[in-house]
């Protein structure tokens, strides 16, 4: 459903990205793991037709990335870690919009509404105003919108930062039904391991801007040969002991607490 081939992405003479090669089945469920700065939301914008590739290409259900990005635009779903769903309107409006920008048909724009709200669990809030959702629904709502062409391959770049243990359960529950449902494909991205070694039938960790090991999170705990190896321990492995050293800079650290706080 998704391959890379040499994906690159520079900025200036930093290279974020670099010679990335992965696969994603259909239906598979694919985390990409890695430090702060490691290229992974450089990887997913550049997938989702946000930042153009410096070199190297990509195919998403079988779509060329470099020459049929709008095409990937309508197979696509994608829920970014900055806000997307508009707080002074309802539920059902943001929905509304959606679906015109998607140019979903007026006679299924209502049914297509209908049915994900109920399958998020948003029915008696959907004409509120977003502004007066939970963290949990909020992050529901995002997912809604980005469901609503009903996608091949959704995109969730860190789908449950800032969120509460409750929340976070629920997203993962989710994430499991939409493959269950409708087949979707799924990358994301996530700091939280345990969630990667819930959801996810293979990860790939990154480290400065390259993929340093894709595999089954059993299999790679295995392979380090230690009892109760968890998948903490393989990212400390491979990424260097990132996971205590790293943190990101004051842009991103200030970007996630934001998110945090209004989803919080």
């Amino acid at each position: 459903m998704l391959e890379t081939r040499s994906l690159t992405r520079d900025f200036g003479q930093m290279r974020a990205v670099d010679n990335v090669n992965i696969q994603v089945k259909a239906g598979e469920v694919f985390g990409l793991l890695g430090p702060n700065g490691a290229g992974k939301s450089t990887t997913i914008k550049m997938l989702t037709t946000l930042l153009p590739p410096s070199s190297g290409n990509a195919a998403i259900a079988g779509l060329d990335l470099t020459h049929q990005s709008s095409e990937i635009r309508r197979a696509i779903g994608y829920v970014p870690q900055s806000l997307s769903a508009d707080g002074s309107l309802t539920g059902y409006e943001n929905l509304l919009i959606f679906s015109k920008l998607y140019d979903i048909p007026r006679k299924y724009r209502e049914t297509r509404i209908r049915d994900v709200l109920e399958f998020m669990g948003l029915e008696e809030a959907a004409h509120r105003l977003v502004r007066n959702y939970s963290g949990g629904m909020i992050r529901r709502l995002e997912v809604a919108q980005s469901m609503l062409h009903q996608p091949q391959v959704l995109f969730l770049d860190e789908p449950t930062v800032g969120l509460d243990p409750l929340a976070r359960s629920y997203v993962w529950t989710l994430v499991k039904q939409l493959r269950e449902r409708y087949g979707t494909t799924i990358i994301l991205t996530t700091h939280f391991l345990e969630e990667a070694d819930s959801l996810c039938d293979r990860v790939a960790i990154m480290q400065a801007g390259k993929v340093v090991i894709t595999g089954v999170p059993s299999e790679l705990k295995a392979s380090l040969n230690r009892e109760n190896a968890t998948l903490d321990d393989v990212f400390i492995h491979y990424t260097g002991d990132q996971l205590t050293t790293g943190g990101g800079d004051y842009r991103e650290t200030s970007r996630n607490r934001r998110t945090a706080q209004r989803l919080g």
